[in-house]
């Protein structure tokens, strides 16, 4: 039976791989809109350091999904999904095609492939986390999390108080791991036909040199600059998630004294190269995507879309 939900492209990738350029210059030929799927763009002050669109290219496409947020309040995969849907459905009812780009792996899963059931937060619980977090220190709490649950313990840093609540307050909440909950298949069916087209260069160098000149460009924009006016605001400290942002966290430490200029450089541009190796592996694990190299494929990659879109 024809599938006969309207059409939508997703355009994953590596970050600094090149995806917002091809987004734009897609809307543009094909009538499209773009969806952001970046859980560091939904944050409001935070341009410089997120490579956020600037006028200009918010001018040649319309974009979703920007500014969403103040940096000290939450945003997770499920807020993502829902709004992402809604601009999936305008796009679509205003005759447009929509065009989801971007990094962040959990959020193009929860939307594509919904999320797992999950048990309700508990705040009391939650609390209680956040006391023994203060007398024994959040390295305890991890190590205690990586007793109980090491595939979660594996892939949350030892400084995203966050997300060790969350997995520890599912394990007590229900004596099974959060990696085993988020391992139960969603019934969920996505209201869109999605062509996933993965963008990464061939040449792992090829990236980490992509990385480290826009990180350059960054510097030269005023990043340091960017991070210092949200210092300023009494409601940000260091442990926010949008402060854990890659160039973020390092620029934060930086302005603490805690490194010179060249340690700042070279700690930002590692953590960049780790952010790209981590949604590598995890775009390696959609099976039903295709690769291409952005530069040497370029021809056969507008080719994919082309033949999906008639």
């Amino acid at each position: 039976m024809h599938d006969q939900r309207p059409l939508a492209v997703a355009l994953m990738g590596p970050t600094a791989s090149g995806k917002t350029a091809l987004a734009v210059e897609w809307a543009q030929q094909f009538g499209g809109e773009i969806v952001s799927v970046d859980s560091a763009l939904v944050y409001r002050r935070m341009n410089i350091g997120t490579a956020k669109p600037d006028a200009q290219t918010l001018a040649q496409a319309r974009h979703h999904l920007l500014d969403l947020r103040e940096p000290q309040h939450t945003y997770n995969a499920a807020d993502f999904a829902r709004d992402a849907l809604a601009a999936m459905h305008d796009i679509q009812q205003r005759g447009r095609l929509p065009i989801l780009a971007g990094g962040t792996g959990l959020y193009f899963q929860a939307l594509l492939d919904g999320l797992s059931p999950m048990p309700e937060a508990d705040p009391a619980l939650r609390t209680q986390l956040q006391s023994e977090a203060e007398q024994r220190g959040w390295a305890s709490l991890h190590a205690e999390l990586a007793q109980v649950d090491p595939l979660a313990a594996a892939r949350i840093h030892a400084t995203d108080p966050q997300r060790i609540v969350r997995a520890l307050e599912v394990w007590r909440l229900t004596g099974r791991s959060l990696s085993d909950w988020q391992a139960q298949p969603s019934a969920h069916r996505l209201p869109f036909r999605v062509l996933k087209l993965i963008i990464a260069p061939q040449q792992r160098a090829l990236l980490h040199e992509r990385i480290a000149l826009r990180f350059d460009a960054m510097l030269d924009a005023g990043f340091l600059d960017e991070v210092r006016a949200l210092r300023g605001d009494p409601l940000l400290h260091a442990d926010l998630s949008a402060m854990r942002a890659v160039g973020y966290r390092q620029a934060w430490a930086h302005l603490d004294g805690e490194t010179d200029a060249a340690q700042f450089r070279a700690q930002a541009i590692a953590a960049t190269r780790q952010l790209a190796k981590r949604q590598l592996t995890w775009l390696r694990g959609e099976l039903d995507a295709r690769w291409f190299d952005p530069e040497s494929q370029r021809l056969a990659l507008n080719r994919a879309l082309s033949r999906f879109l008639e």
